[in-house]
């Protein structure tokens, strides 16, 4: 109470009455009023009641339809389910105003838990096309107030400074030609080099928790993208940092077109209330600047083909390139349709979807903008199953085929786009018993001409197909039994002229998966799962076995974009022998690497030679001399390593030598010996004192005399 100043008005009780006291009048002391905080300046309390606003988890969604008041739910109930999946909505915060006639205003305010989930919002949502009059204009609520700042007068802002960029290529310019590798295990992602001479992997950059579900490279090698909770993210140069990410909230599945300029990012959310569907969210980023480009989300019946159970990815399939072009096209599949697009305009070609009657599956030819398609038979039979190619822009047939008491069609293309085969499985007229044939098709000549392959026995189950990369031959693996046989054919005869025929058979072997390097002639034989993981490495040429070998419980077979080494790896699918082996071509293990929980194993892809093809057959005619260089280095690694190992062999036994030679001279010392003395005369002494010295009498009978009593 002496505290408070004497001329305040007090009560009987003596106590002060603060309703007679002018508050504003009042001064504090200084040290008093920087104790409360009071000496801040005003702005800080300003910015203080702005972030408890709660205006920064706010979104505004603009450029809706308004609608009359018969509609307003319905609008509010596709508004909830398209922002519903990027986060939770705060109860009662979504409001979409509407004026004195109950007409929708043509904007609605959403209000998220967290300020992440709304900026995620913005950027997911911004530009997606709710019809064809309507694309959403998402913002902040609190975008608001930072435009309200801009200056009337336009001021440029100064430029960033320079900051020079890794090469991405960097890694294909090693000078000993090894390629690089990923693999994944535990919490741990690390990259390596292939060293053939040392016979181990070379350590390149090593990081934990690098990713929350698994990692890929690009179709070029350029990136190694992780995949996260809130979306992806790009890495490469030689110190593997951040290039790029891209916001897509749970992804899951991630896809790059052929030139790697855009990247498609997918997820699908489960329904939050009952008799709801499946949703499904895709969206395109362009890999160079980051912006999005375009969203499509829908439920999951318009990303899936008539009568097709689940999702498979990819959902949108990417052309290929054509003459080193980036891939313009991706298309996916509709109910009776298929909806091509062209970027980066990411618009639907023509402005309409090429309509194909009960369409179930597609793919593009992996060089050039060509659809094959296939529709299955229709009205009982009465429509015949058609086996299409379509050319993009022009949706022109190049060629097409009705087929007839088909089951199934697995279609295949060989890596150049010169050829493309059609397995196709029949039924028999009493419809009892089905068996298989192909169709084969020729696509650089005029009018694409087909002709039908059958086996000799047609009843015999197909059980793998592979196109040769770079060549015009083709593998099948066919056989009822746990022994099938192996078929290789070519599209050219012996003359050189466009006839299928058979090079050979080769019979009873433990095989399921075929295995083309990338160079073509040689192929693995793999006996994959229920085989155990046989292996074989076939030279086509010479028609003749190169070598025999086993991974127990293999799981995944990957060449090198060379063809000149193959990896078998045991992943998490067994909880046992987790790891890979490193081989050679013609079958030979270099080294095996093991780890528990092995995830993942990826070469780095390379990108296309800068060579002409005349420039890569004078190096193939010239091999010796260019290669002399790299023997040269190999030897020298080699001699290296034999002089490590000869010079550590040595450095330890000279070790031991020294230590051998200090414990003798320290025995050698009259120290030593007094010391050795003492012990073995005290040992000796200690030996006495354990011996105890007894006299013992015998008595001895000489001899028994019997007196007679």
């Amino acid at each position: 109470m002496d505290a408070i100043p004497s001329n305040f008005p007090r009560d009987e009780d003596g106590f002060v009455d603060w309703n007679k006291v002018d508050v504003e009048s009042v001064e504090l002391p200084r040290d008093e009023f920087e104790r409360a905080g009071l000496d801040k300046p005003v702005e800080a309390e300003i910015e203080e009641l702005k972030q408890e606003s709660g205006f920064a988890s706010v979104i505004v969604v603009d450029n809706l339809p308004m609608i009359a008041e018969a509609k307003y739910a319905k609008l509010l109930s596709v508004l909830t389910k398209i922002f519903s999946q990027i986060g939770t909505i705060r109860e009662g915060g979504l409001l979409m105003p509407q004026d004195d006639s109950k007409t929708s205003l043509g904007f609605a305010f959403i209000e998220y838990e967290n300020e992440q989930q709304a900026q995620s919002a913005v950027d997911q949502t911004n530009g997606y096309q709710l019809d064809k009059k309507h694309v959403f204009k998402v913002c902040k609520f609190d975008d608001f107030e930072k435009y309200e700042k801009v200056p009337d007068e336009y001021v440029a802002p100064p430029p960033k400074p320079f900051a020079k960029r890794e090469n991405t290529q960097a890694w294909m310019m090693d000078q000993r030609g090894r390629d690089q590798f990923v693999c994944r295990f535990g919490d741990e992602t690390e990259i390596f080099w292939n060293d053939p001479q040392t016979k181990k992997g070379e350590d390149v950059y090593t990081r934990t928790h690098w990713t929350e579900s698994y990692v890929q490279w690009s179709p070029k090698g350029s990136f190694l993208a992780t995949v996260h909770r809130q979306g992806v993210a790009l890495w490469g140069g030689e110190s593997f940092g951040r290039i790029a990410k891209y916001a897509h909230n749970a992804v899951q599945f991630i896809e790059f077109s052929p030139c790697e300029r855009f990247l498609a990012t997918g997820s699908t959310h489960e329904p939050s209330k009952a008799g709801e569907t499946t949703q499904v969210l895709v969206n395109f980023f362009d890999t160079r600047s980051g912006a999005k480009l375009r969203t499509f989300t829908g439920p999951i019946s318009d990303f899936i083909a008539e009568g097709q159970q689940g999702l498979t990815w990819p959902v949108f399939k990417w052309a290929g390139q054509s003459n080193g072009k980036c891939g313009a096209f991706f298309a996916k599949i509709a109910t009776g349709a298929i909806s091509v697009y062209e970027a980066p305009e990411m618009t639907l070609v023509d402005k309409k979807s090429i309509k194909l009657p009960g369409v179930v599956d597609f793919c593009w030819s992996p060089a050039d903008p060509i659809l094959s398609c296939f529709q299955p038979e229709q009205n009982g039979g009465n429509v015949p199953a058609r086996l299409s190619l379509i050319g993009l822009p022009s949706k022109q047939e190049v060629r097409s085929k009705n087929l007839f008491n088909v089951v199934g069609v697995n279609m295949h293309w060989q890596s150049g786009g010169d050829y493309f085969a059609a397995k196709i499985l029949r039924t028999t007229k009493s419809k009892k018993s089905t068996y298989s044939g192909f169709e084969l098709f020729r696509l650089r000549e005029p009018n694409c001409p087909m002709e039908v392959l059958e086996l000799p026995n047609k009843a015999e189950k197909i059980v793998a197909f592979a196109w040769e990369p770079k060549g015009h031959r083709f593998a099948i693996i066919h056989g009822d039994g746990a022994r099938p046989d192996v078929s290789f054919y070519s599209m050219k005869d012996k003359q050189g002229n466009n006839n299928c025929t058979l090079i050979g058979t080769i019979k009873n072997k433990t095989a399921n998966h075929l295995f083309w390097s990338p160079n073509g002639r040689v192929v693995i034989l793999a006996g994959l799962k229920t085989m155990n993981g046989q292996f074989e490495f076939f030279d086509v040429d010479a028609m003749d076995t190169m070598a025999s070998v086993e991974h127990f419980m293999a799981t995944d077979v990957e060449w090198d974009p060379t063809g000149r080494f193959v990896t078998t790896a045991v992943t998490s699918v067994h909880q046992m022998e987790n790891g890979y082996h490193m081989w050679t071509f013609n079958g030979k293990l270099l080294y095996k690497y093991g780890k528990d929980r092995f995830f993942q194993f990826l070469w780095r892809p390379r990108g296309k030679s800068l060579l002409s093809p005349e420039q890569e057959a004078d190096i193939e005619k010239n091999i010796k001399k260019y290669s002399k260089r790299f023997e040269e280095i190999d030897e020298k690694i080699r001699n290296e390593a034999d002089s490590s190992a000869a010079s550590e062999k040595r450095i330890k036994e000279e070790k031991w030598r020294n230590w051998l030679e200090s414990k003798k001279a320290i025995r050698e010392t009259q120290a030593y010996k007094a010391a050795e003395a003492d012990v073995v005369g005290e040992t000796q002494a200690n030996s006495r004192k354990d011996f105890v010295e007894t006299t013992v009498i015998e008595e001895e009978i000489l001899s028994i005399v019997e007196e007679p009593i």
